[in-house]
């Protein structure tokens, strides 16, 4: 099995898998993704600050039980995800991320997100990012982020033991989810205080962090 060496300014971790959230990790989509649900909240009567708030680490579907229990949730999803899928103005990927995902190609990585799988290799296609082999959607779980599911599915498909995978992640309910399944996380904070979760370490950037690969190639 390869070894992962992952350098951060403090530390040095070392893991058979690095499993990467997407938006705000691989993929800057925040200000499209507040746009629509902006739109989608006005369209609907309902608080668009509140519903932007409500929505990091949850899939529409969750989002809109929540916050909207009166309204059909799979029929606001769909008309969510919809939107989504065609409209990447503005997508690009994070700082950091093109490299990152170049060092680990051939390695064990996955994507774990909480958009449908359609969203997912849109935005990964229009940031030109690779779409990695193991990739996790709100498509593949039943219970979205913080449970850990979609996590450990990932871990499962890559054959590598939870607590031998670290966890990048920008939202509390993601870093919630990694900590549940039992795997290290580094946190990519916001500027505006970090998520307010356990994890193991913090960085502002993908591009404060190294990783070498050590041992046999995958």
């Amino acid at each position: 099995m390869a070894n992962i060496e992952i350098t951060l300014p403090d530390a040095t971790m070392e893991c058979g898998a690095i499993l990467l959230d997407m938006d705000g990790v691989l993929v800057d989509s925040l200000d499209i993704i507040e746009r629509h649900l902006r739109d989608w909240a006005r369209l609907r009567g309902l608080d668009p600050q509140h519903v932007v708030a409500l929505s990091p680490g949850r899939t529409n579907a969750e989002l809109v039980a929540e916050i909207a229990p009166h309204l059909d949730a799979t029929a606001e999803a769909r008309l969510l995800t919809e939107r989504e899928i065609v409209d990447t103005d503005g997508i690009t990927a994070c700082p950091g991320a093109a490299p990152l995902v170049q060092r680990l190609t051939g390695q064990a990585w996955a994507v774990v997100t909480s958009g449908h799988r359609p969203v997912a290799m849109s935005r990964l296609t229009t940031a030109g990012l690779p779409i990695p082999s193991v990739l996790i959607t709100a498509d593949d779980v039943i219970i979205g982020k913080p449970d850990p599911e979609g996590y450990l599915t990932a871990a499962r498909r890559l054959g590598i033991p939870p607590s031998d995978c670290v966890v990048i992640e920008d939202a509390a309910a993601g870093l919630r989810a990694a900590h549940a399944a039992g795997m290290r996380a580094i946190a990519i904070e916001d500027g505006k205080g970090g998520p307010q979760a356990p994890y193991d370490h913090a960085l502002e950037s993908l591009t404060l962090l190294d990783v070498r690969v050590t041992g046999r190639v995958l």
